[in-house]
């Protein structure tokens, strides 16, 4: 990882997959994404993140690791202020194998945002 702003999330999972969609829609090429069993996010996952790392999205920057409802507030700010950048990676792909497709799941998924926050300062 470079130390540019990253976004990592469960892209094992059909709702995560879509709001990461939405997410994508308004960085416009803002902001790395990459999915939590990516190549890349096997390994952000080993060098920053903690034993939390599977049970939210995180938002990092060059600083900091911030995971589920902590990372809502800093991801908005760089999603107004940073210009747009050119290189940017995109490991968005949907590899679902859950039963995600529902309303419990939905629920489940949206409680989980807010219930869990996280943040790890990176040396």
């Amino acid at each position: 990882m470079d130390k540019e702003p990253t976004i990592i999330f469960d892209n094992k999972c059909y709702l995560c997959f879509k709001l990461i969609k939405i997410i994508n829609f308004f960085i416009k090429g803002k902001i790395a994404i990459i999915g939590h069993f990516s190549s890349s996010g096997i390994k952000i996952r080993k060098e920053i993140l903690d034993e939390t790392a599977l049970d939210m999205f995180w938002f990092i920057d060059k600083k900091t690791a911030y995971g589920g409802r902590a990372a809502i507030v800093p991801l908005i700010k760089l999603i107004i202020t940073r210009k747009k950048c050119n290189r940017r990676e995109y490991d968005i792909h949907n590899e679902c194998e859950q039963e995600c497709k529902t309303i419990k799941a939905l629920m489940k998924r949206t409680q989980s945002l807010f219930s869990n926050s996280n943040i790890i300062k990176i040396e």
